[in-house]
Formats: C-alpha cells, structure tokens, sequence
C-alpha cells in the first residue's frame, strides 16, 4: 500500500489529514443547500432577492450571507436596477453557469433514486429534446461509470 512521501507508514490517527481533493475544495463555496438552490434560481431565470427568498424558502439572513460568499467566490455578480432604494439583480458569471452540469446531473440522480414516480421538473434542451446529462471521458466518449482511476497528490493513502 502507497505511503504519504512526507509521512511514517504508520501515522497516528491524530496525525491523519483529510484527503486533498477539489471536490472537497468545491463544497468549501457551493456544499450547503441554501447556495445550491440560489444557483439553481439563477439558473432559471429568477434574479431578484425577494423571488429567490421565495421560490428556496431560505431566510433573509441566510440568502444575504449565501449570496455574499457566491459574489466573494467570483460565482454571481450584482447589478443594480433601483438606486433608492439600492436594490440590486444576481447574474450567474460564467464560472456560476458552469454550474448546471452539477446540478442537471444532481437532478437526474435524484429524478431517479428519489422522484422516480414524478420527477416535478424537466430541462429541454436547446434541440427541444428533454436533457439528459450523461457525463463522459471528453477523449474516447465513453460514459465516466464505465471506470476510471483516481489520480494525482489527493489520492494517496497510508
């Protein structure tokens, strides 16, 4: 079995450090549900807070704190549509849009595994065809369950 180069064969666990991984990186910035369901929001169209407020049922304190670390995160940005009061619009960046893939796929699991009788919502494609998000090896095409081995400093164990 593969050893950490920096560390003894066998470390203490109170020595054990979380395995780095940019999964882990990602769910620091959009890992809560309030933020998913924002982006999910902007996603379809819906801009202004009080709508966004509405349509998760995330609470005012929670939507300005999530919103804020979305705009810190370069994730969404803010343009303002009233100026008295300030009264500002979200916009997904591209780094936001990007997005869709996690939570098209996110859907399809949950359409799935979870509302399988009656999934509430379809995606159609730009062809008019409902989305079906299939995630595949960009060189031979074949679908990413069809294996694949996890590579790179984050995949080392003792």
């Amino acid at each position: 079995m593969p050893t950490h180069p920096s560390k003894p064969a066998h470390a203490s666990k109170k020595d054990a450090q979380p395995r780095e991984c940019s999964v882990a990186d990602a769910l620091q910035i959009v890992g809560e549900r309030w933020t998913l369901l924002v982006i999910r929001e902007l996603l379809y169209g819906v801009r202004r807070f009080d709508g966004i407020a509405r349509n998760t049922g995330a609470s005012r304190d929670i939507l300005t704190a999530r919103l804020r670390k979305l705009e810190g995160a370069d994730l969404i940005r803010r343009e303002l549509y009233n100026e008295h009061p300030a009264r500002y619009e979200y916009h997904l960046t591209p780094a936001g849009r990007e997005l869709s893939d996690v939570l098209s796929t996110l859907m399809k699991w949950g359409d799935r595994h979870i509302n399988a009788a009656d999934p509430p919502v379809r995606w159609i494609h730009t062809c008019g065809e409902v989305l079906d998000p299939v995630v595949v090896c960009s060189h031979c095409g074949r679908p990413a369950r069809d294996g694949g081995t996890p590579t790179g400093r984050g995949t080392l164990v003792d």
